[in-house]
């Protein structure tokens, strides 16, 4: 772990490596005086001088053990290599081995393991012990070594498994937040396309009725106050679909009003008194309320019904429409709208098509389907099923 690791820690992270590396000094210097105060207790052959130097050199290895988080396998050798000739310093490399086989790979703890080894049969060679026989002293050794290793080892693995399943929490956080994200934008997307279908089919009415005023010179007044009605209604009913959207854009969570399949019935009434002949016949009984479809269908069916009629007063003014339902639940609910050839000269903007691309994505959403193309009559034919639970 580099600086800039250690330096973006908590407080209270560095808590309990403080309080660790407290404790591995105080539990290392406790057993270093209490090896030194038995061989010092125990009458030898060694000059004072030597004990006394041992004594320093174990206690600089306590001290050091304060620098083994950020050189390890610097500190392990360098006490390793001590531990030849300083029986104190045995203990401070035991727990430097430990810290290297904790932050450090097998490899390297494996070649210091194997250097411990040798060092401290080195020791027992030049400095025998009386008190117990060679073999039996080479035995503790290797086992407390493979104790020490083993036990560093597991810690290894455990941290580096806590650091996996928090990598892994992360990245699930962090999908989780680009999913939300995904679902925003897609909500924001579609709140565009029914910016799109209803400013269209109110613009498109305001379209048609000041077409007229500007062209109908001899007028009567009732029909030119009505058709004044007419524009200055879907002004403002265009006005407050704006706000709508406007305000659930601004809103974290939302939608626009979702219609329902009885709401084309105001559609309808709008087209007629914009001049456009509509003919319904609703077989499935959802505009008249004789059957109930789910609401995600029946707002699919409102914006289809809302679409063709905008797109016939753009491409196809004069047409008659006749808008056909069918289905029951269980089976499909199936809407075809076609309208006649136009008596007049089309808008000369032709569109861009996103509105029955549109339609197509909401069907296909729905694992439903929308097709459309010239009909036999010379006009438009749209037609669209959507599955109708019971």
């Amino acid at each position: 772990m580099d600086g800039t690791d250690v330096a973006r820690r908590t407080l209270r992270e560095r808590v309990p490596d403080r309080v660790v590396d407290g404790s591995l000094f105080v539990v290392t210097a406790a057993i270093v005086l209490a090896a030194a105060s038995r061989r010092g207790a125990v009458p030898a052959a060694l000059p004072d001088w030597v004990l006394y130097t041992d004594w320093i050199l174990g206690a600089l290895g306590c001290v050091a053990l304060w620098w083994r988080r950020r050189f390890p396998v610097v500190l392990a050798t360098a006490l390793i290599l001590l531990s030849v000739l300083s029986e104190a310093v045995s203990t401070p490399a035991i727990v430097a081995l430990f810290t290297v086989a904790v932050r450090r790979s097998a490899r390297t703890t494996m070649v210091l393991c194997l250097a411990s080894l040798a060092a401290l049969t080195g020791h027992q060679l030049i400095r025998p012990e009386s008190v117990a026989s060679q073999a039996m002293l080479f035995v503790v050794i290797v086992l407390g070594h493979v104790a020490v290793v083993t036990w560093g080892l597991s810690v290894r693995h455990r941290r580096e498994l806590v650091a996996t399943l928090r990598e892994r929490a992360e990245a699930a956080r962090v999908e989780t937040r680009l999913r939300a994200e995904r679902s925003h934008h897609e909500a924001r997307a579609s709140l565009a396309r029914d910016m799109h279908d209803v400013l269209g089919h109110r613009l498109s009415l305001l379209s048609v009725h000041a077409g007229a005023l500007a062209f109908s010179q001899g007028a009567t007044a009732e029909d030119t106050a009505r058709a004044s009605e007419v524009i200055r209604e879907n002004a403002h009913r265009a006005l407050q679909d704006l706000r709508e959207v406007i305000g659930v854009l601004q809103a974290p969570v939302g939608e626009l009003p979702s219609p329902v399949a009885e709401d084309v019935l105001e559609l309808i009434e709008e087209a007629v008194e914009a001049g456009t002949e509509v003919k319904l016949r609703d077989e499935a009984g959802v505009t008249s309320g004789a059957r109930s479809a789910p609401p995600s269908q029946s707002r699919v069916l409102f914006r289809l019904v809302q679409e063709a009629l905008t797109n016939v007063r753009k491409h196809a003014p004069g047409a008659s429409v006749e808008i056909r339902l069918t289905g029951r639940p269980g089976e499909h609910l199936t809407a075809e709208i076609v309208n006649t050839s136009p008596s007049a000269a089309p808008s000369p903007s032709s569109g861009s098509g996103s509105g029955l691309r549109g339609l197509a994505e909401r069907a296909r959403l729905g694992e439903g389907g929308l097709d459309y193309g010239p009909a036999d009559s010379g006009g438009w034919r749209v037609r669209m099923w959507l599955p109708w639970p019971r």
